[in-house]
């Protein structure tokens, strides 16, 4: 299942995310579930792009 919009994602995210990490997770998503096929898979990568994102962000402040 691939998310059209961030209003098609879980409530988890929504709820818990900005409108840009939505952004993220949803393109992390899709490209993941297309690549391995499974949602588990896609959900595991796409958190892991989104915490990955989160650092840089957090770091780029610190040296900014």
């Amino acid at each position: 299942m691939l998310y059209k919009s961030n209003e098609d994602l879980p409530l988890e995210i929504r709820t818990r995310l900005s409108e840009a990490y939505q952004d993220l997770y949803r393109a992390a998503f899709n490209s993941a579930a297309h690549w391995y096929g499974e949602a588990p898979k896609a959900h595991q990568v796409a958190l892991s792009a989104v915490k990955m994102q989160s650092a840089m962000d957090r770091s780029v402040l610190v040296w900014g």
